[in-house]
């Protein structure tokens, strides 16, 4: 292969100077619009409860959640009396006889890590965010086809947190609400006043330009060496120094830069001459 055009070496210094950075939030960390939020301090497994009587009986429907990461398995519970592994949200419904033990009669998955969904939404009144995880189907008591389900927790903004509320399930959707301060939300930092960026932000970019340039600059210089040589070499067979490209301008070199010096100290001298005012000594 024979190289004709050195100058071809540009376009290898595109892959040089792309950068690629994407790093998503975690869990426990979203933005909607300008706000983010920061749900780290409610992270953790949460449990509420509500009780229905249903005579002879009461149902008790607990319900076990974490909006951050997928419940952590209940010690000592047999493993078909809770939710499988993925799960977010999970509801047990317990029936309770005076006299006999208790029964767990159904356990629903809510919310389930491979149908999750998340969907994040902001409250203006009152303020919050409501969250919202999607779970599987599960057979329904009123339809004959199971039904998807889903978890739904309106976090208010308060300054104290308060403790869970259970306020629904209709068989297919499961409403908490919440109030704490994860749920008011804040802004992104805003720029200094006067717009733009601080002094000390302005000389770092121009540090970092400055060095990228010379980078380039030098790689530049690597590239055209290494073609120019590539190309005398499968050209014309050269060796050693006939590598060089462009040898004859580049042995000049140092020529040039000594008449250049030369011209400007011969002008410094001439100026500093005519500064005397014409005046010569005897």
């Amino acid at each position: 292969m024979i190289l004709r055009y050195p100058v071809t070496f540009f376009w290898f210094l595109v892959p040089l100077i792309i950068l690629a950075s994407a790093q998503p939030d975690s869990d426990c960390h979203i933005s909607i619009g300008d706000n983010k939020y920061d749900f780290s301090a409610l992270s953790g497994d949460h449990t509420v409860s509500r009780t229905r009587s249903s005579p002879p009986t009461n149902v008790t429907d607990t319900l076990r959640f974490n909006i951050c990461k997928e419940l952590s398995p209940l010690d000592g519970v047999d493993s078909s009396d809770q939710c499988s592994t993925g799960t977010w949200a999970c509801l047990t419904k317990t029936n309770i006889k005076e006299g006999e033990s208790d029964r767990i009669v159904a356990v629903i998955p809510i919310a389930r890590e491979s149908e999750l969904r998340a969907e994040y939404t902001a409250l203006s009144s009152p303020r919050g965010v409501r969250i919202t995880l999607h779970g599987p189907s599960y057979p329904s008591s009123t339809t004959l086809e199971p039904t998807p389900q889903a978890f739904v927790l309106n976090l208010l903004c308060a300054t104290d947190v308060s403790k869970p509320e259970f306020k629904s399930y209709d068989g297919a959707l499961v409403m908490i609400e919440w109030s704490a301060p994860s749920g008011c939300g804040f802004r992104s930092e805003a720029p200094a006043e006067g717009g733009g960026d601080t002094p000390e932000r302005e000389v770092e970019a121009v540090g970092s330009g400055i060095g990228w340039f010379f980078l380039l600059l030098c790689i530049a210089f690597a590239a055209y060496f290494a073609l120019g040589a590539y190309h005398n070499y499968t050209t014309y067979g050269a060796t050693g120094v006939d590598l060089i490209p462009h040898r004859d301008f580049w042995r000049e070199v140092p020529y040039m830069l000594r008449d250049v010096v030369s011209h400007l100290c011969s002008s410094f001298q001439s100026r500093h001459s005519s500064s005397r005012g014409g005046y010569i000594s005897v």
